[in-house]
């Protein structure tokens, strides 16, 4: 059975071959950015797919608003939501970054699987901070021998952006290098230490009841090897006007109306 359509439609466009000292045409996306194979500013190792990848030279106009450190958009980090705050928690806790090719981070954050409202509130705040990443949930077994399957929950998300996002990142665990808030962290901080707090208490903390010789009540705890993450859950008590006492590698929160204080925005684990 012969084509049904005319013979004039039966043409593929292609390249013609290009002859030395001949430019090779540019497809259609480079055209649309405007994107040729001449080295930009001067500076020969600067091609075409630094262009189509949305990366500038350095002296080209624009270059000034590019992140050093990751390439993209330089950050509005004083602008990030007092969820961001939550999701530091988070990671100081129970969280990790690692690295993958091409300049791409994995975040990954463990929670207990019989939490769930604390699950869902780490991945709002990763949504709130990253709103157009894909955030993955994976069950799994926790790390302990007897831990049942499926006990634990895994929430993840890639991003170049992320070392600039947790300037804490680094090589080895935390609490084995120093772990500082940069001046912009401590500003968003000062501003919204309950977020914080929050985050630290749902990553390595708890509420439970404290007991004595006939009296009972509630009290918070909050342990870490790092000593840099024990401090910053101190300065941001501090900052909503709760006293703490240390005990090795533990913070607890024990006088009654410092652990309301805590109940308004913390509370029970759910």
């Amino acid at each position: 059975m012969g084509s049904v359509r005319p013979a004039c439609e039966h043409v593929f466009a292609a390249y013609a071959p290009v002859r030395p000292g001949e430019e090779r045409p540019r497809t259609r996306r480079e055209r649309q950015v405007g994107v040729d194979d001449r080295p930009r500013d001067g500076n020969p190792a600067f091609d075409r797919q630094d262009w189509l990848a949305g990366r500038l030279p350095n002296g080209s106009v624009g270059a000034e608003v590019a992140c050093p450190r990751c390439g993209g958009p330089r950050h509005r980090l004083a602008d990030l939501p007092p969820e961001y705050l939550y999701l530091l928690g988070l990671y100081l806790g129970d969280g990790c970054i690692s690295a993958h090719p091409r300049g791409v981070y994995k975040l990954r954050l463990f929670f207990d699987a019989g939490y769930p409202q604390i699950i869902d509130a780490g991945e709002a705040a990763v949504r709130s901070v990253l709103p157009a990443n894909r955030i993955n949930r994976l069950h799994r077994s926790g790390g302990f021998a007897n831990s049942a399957p499926r006990s634990n929950v895994e929430l993840s998300v890639y991003s170049k952006s992320l070392p600039c996002l947790f300037p804490q990142h680094g090589p080895g665990r935390k609490h084995e290098r120093r772990i500082i808030l940069d001046e912009w962290q401590r500003a968003l901080v000062a501003k919204h230490p309950e977020h914080l707090l929050r985050g630290l208490i749902h990553s390595d903390g708890c509420r439970f009841m404290n007991t004595g010789r006939n009296w009972r009540h509630p009290r918070y705890s909050f342990s870490n090897q790092s000593e840099d993450i024990r401090r910053i859950f101190c300065n941001a008590c501090v900052l909503v006007g709760v006293r703490w006492t240390t005990a090795p590698r533990t913070v607890y929160v024990s006088r009654v109306r410092d652990v309301a204080v805590l109940d308004e925005f913390i509370g029970p684990k759910r």
